[in-house]
């Protein structure tokens, strides 16, 4: 048996993370990882899907060229074969620099799936250390999540999971969508782009239900005339699997494609980690609660990332990672769900952050709006991409900024201006008198922060009465 000051579970973005700055704070480090370095989000999730969507925007963007006053003559088709290979480099790159990091910060690495024996020790099942146990001081618990599918779903390889859609050896001619969350709508974007004819499905009334409902009414739009259907407000019923594809019913219609793919949460991976031994509770689907500190109920086991079952996110899970170590090392660290920036891959993209109008009216908040829009954006018009808004949700009385949406280029970067100044409590005013170079797409952050007071200088605002 070895001992550690600490031992880690689980090697994806919160795991890793954790292992190395507590191998940076001078602990000596266990990490253990199943399968791979990086987790669902480097192998199976994040970074291989934005791989292959970087692939589709080069693919957009060729055949728009003469848009841009360039000729590009033949045919301009998608090859998938590049495309996987291309995806795969990527993902074999960055799990050797994890390795690599996790090396330099000292940090010892056993593969194999690990089980509590009581709350010091695990044991290692499977994989090249199975049988091997390790006593720490203090554990973390960053098993994650993966794909749920309930048990009304026929198991076919025509069903797929995000997992196998990302790994498919064609481009699927057909394709139905079950869920309009942020991995359906993400997938749909990415092949009708490479021209499959794409299908969703979503329950609820409309899809991407936890963003500001006026962001996810402009992706609709958007979705449909890129050629994606979008049925909401009907469950999929009656769902068969056959050797050449798959069918379901929606309100009484019948929809048949080649594949389905199944989107519609995640589920905790915690079944094999004997928690009861070591005392520590769940819930009961199995995600483990955990407090401000990312705490468990057992006072030297922490827990991060997707398997505390409130936000499923890796920059989420890397952040636990840091407040957990410093709270072991006696450094006090919070961390909160309240200023989590969601970033969706759609086309377009979407960065969104703090407050929705819809919550502000659930919780009786007097609140102003200010919009801009890339169509009023020069460098949005010089790179063709004028779709979409910035939008900030400021407090009437305070002008604090509650809430910041955007739907258009570079979303996702875009976004990351508004974490900080909202974590120090910016005010929308504040914002507008920020300086945004020209010319950039930042500058529609600026010009929303003026239009909360209808100061904008670039979109029509009425003249004010003396």
């Amino acid at each position: 048996m070895e001992k550690f000051d600490l031992c880690v579970i689980g090697a994806g973005p919160g795991g890793y993370v954790a292992a190395i700055h507590a191998g940076q704070k001078g602990l000596n480090v266990a990490l253990v990882e199943k399968e791979h370095f990086g987790g669902t989000c480097l192998n199976i999730g994040c970074i291989p899907t934005k791989t292959l969507i970087a692939g589709v925007e080069v693919l957009h963007k060729a055949r728009h060229a003469s848009d841009f006053g360039i000729d590009i003559s033949g045919k301009i088709t998608p090859d998938w074969g590049k495309m996987q290979a291309r995806k795969d480099d990527v993902i074999v790159k960055l799990r050797k620099g994890i390795g690599s990091l996790l090396k330099a910060a000292g940090v010892k690495t056993f593969n194999g799936t690990a089980s509590f024996l009581d709350r010091k020790t695990v044991v290692i099942n499977g994989g090249a250390d199975n049988g091997a146990e390790i006593e720490a001081d203090n554990f973390i618990i960053a098993s994650g999540s993966e794909s749920l599918v309930p048990g009304f779903i026929p198991e076919s390889k025509r069903v797929l999971t995000s997992t196998e859609l990302l790994s498919s050896g064609e481009i699927p001619a057909s394709l139905l969508v079950l869920g309009g969350g942020v991995i359906g709508c993400e997938f749909a974007c990415l092949f009708a782009e490479l021209g499959t004819k794409v299908t969703v499905v979503e329950m609820l009334p409309g899809i991407l239900p936890i963003i500001d409902k006026e962001i996810g009414r402009v992706l609709t739009v958007k979705m449909k005339q890129a050629g994606i259907e979008i049925l909401t407000g009907a469950a999929m019923s009656d769902i068969e699997a056959g050797a050449k594809g798959v069918s379901g019913k929606v309100g009484g219609e019948t929809l048949e494609a080649d594949y389905l793919l199944v989107s519609i949460g995640r589920k905790a991976v915690s079944g094999n980690l004997n928690l009861a031994a070591a005392g520590v509770k769940t819930d009961e689907r199995g995600w483990i609660p955990v407090n401000e500190y990312c705490k468990t109920n057992v006072p030297n086991i922490y827990a991060v990332g997707d398997i505390g079952g409130r936000i499923w996110l890796a920059h989420l899970a890397s952040a636990m990672g840091f407040c957990a170590v410093d709270n072991i090392c006696g450094k006090r660290n919070e961390f909160s769900y309240d200023l989590v920036p969601g970033c969706i891959f759609t086309s377009p993209e979407i960065g969104t952050v703090g407050l929705t109008e819809e919550q502000c009216k659930e919780q009786g908040i007097d609140y102003a709006v200010g919009k801009f829009p890339f169509a009023a954006l020069g460098k949005a018009m010089a790179i063709e991409e004028t779709d979409g808004m910035v939008k900030i949700i400021a407090g009437r009385n305070t002008d604090q900024v509650l809430g910041v949406h955007i739907i258009g280029p570079h979303a996702t970067d875009l976004i990351a201006e508004a974490v900080p100044a909202m974590r120090l409590e910016i005010t929308a005013r504040e914002l507008g008198k920020a300086i945004h170079a020209h010319p950039t797409l930042g500058e529609a952050m600026m010009e929303a922060a003026h239009a909360v007071h209808d100061e904008c200088a670039h979109i029509p605002v009425r003249k004010k009465r003396n």
